[in-house]
């Protein structure tokens, strides 16, 4: 069933992958249309999220924000079909790094080095700059349950030449590129909501405690890489830059938990900046109402 799934699905997202980028809004627009009028696609999921990340905020405003996003959030889909067909040329156009030296520094001097961002603007055309980092570039990803589309996923990266470590080997797979010496830049979408375990570090996140991710903090760490924070912002409608700011190049000699501070108080930044740039379909909150002293 997955096969016929894909073999069915893969010529239409060929067919919008070519579209030019003026007829791709257009049907953006369309597609973002039914979503919120017509299927009101995750709209308690989303609601919830804006009225707990600003609960200050009147309710027309967060109207404004809630609609934004359905936008926002079509256009990210559809520019990551575009992604199968796009030129390295068009995405240089489109996604302006401002200072890649910071990048490459850590390259020239045989570091490898941590991109950490949250899931916010265009977060899947930065992999497309590997070319541009001078190094191996790595995503950590969580794989798809359709082989199929996953193959799909990795083959358009690599067309970029940049590749995906499932989330599940992560260390492993750092830990064998360090023994054989080999530097690369990994990039961590750092945001998700982790199930609370004894260990797990909890901390406020747009005014609500929660647990969070600590893996790229505790890679870094191990590993001795600087971490670096994706600051991405969406200029005009498929246009976005980023402006690279260090966390840390010196990770072992950070306190406990400090990185992954400073990458949540950066993110907030961003996501206050233009809120419906952020990914509010996503459950943030699921384990807020959960004591994290249960788990102590």
């Amino acid at each position: 069933m997955k096969r016929i799934a894909f073999l069915l699905t893969y010529p239409l997202l060929l067919i919008i992958s070519i579209l030019p980028f003026r007829l791709l809004y257009i049907f953006s627009d369309f597609v973002s249309f039914l979503l919120y009028y017509l299927f009101s696609y995750r709209s308690k999921m989303i609601k919830k999220n804006l009225s707990l990340s600003f609960p200050k905020m009147s309710k027309k405003d967060l109207l404004v924000i809630e609609r934004a996003f359905y936008t926002h959030m079509c256009d990210i889909f559809l520019e990551m079909i575009k992604s199968m067909s796009i030129s390295l040329k068009s995405i240089k156009k489109r996604f302006k790094v401002n200072n890649i030296n910071l990048i490459t520094k850590f390259s020239k001097n045989q570091r490898s080095v941590i991109i950490i961002c949250g899931h916010y603007a265009s977060y899947e055309w930065m992999l497309f700059l590997a070319k541009e980092f001078k190094s191996s570039t790595y995503g950590i990803y969580t794989p798809l349950t359709n082989i199929y589309f996953d193959k799909l996923v990795k083959k358009i990266r690599k067309k970029h030449d940049a590749f995906l470590i499932s989330r599940y080997h992560t260390i492993q797979k750092i830990k064998e590129h360090n023994d054989n010496n080999h530097k690369g830049v990994y990039g961590f979408a750092a945001d998700q909501s982790p199930y609370p375990k004894n260990k797990t570090y909890w901390r406020t996140f747009l005014g609500n405690h929660v647990p969070v991710f600590t893996g790229a903090e505790r890679v870094a760490k191990e590993f001795d890489m600087a971490v670096v924070y994706a600051d991405i912002k969406r200029v005009k409608r498929g246009y976005y830059e980023v402006d690279f700011k260090l966390i840390t190049e010196k990770p072992k000699k950070t306190r406990e938990n400090e990185i992954t501070d400073k990458f949540f108080e950066l993110l907030e930044k961003s996501i206050k900046v233009d809120p419906s740039q952020y990914l509010w379909s996503h459950n943030r909150y699921k384990y807020m109402h959960l004591s994290p002293n249960k788990f102590k």
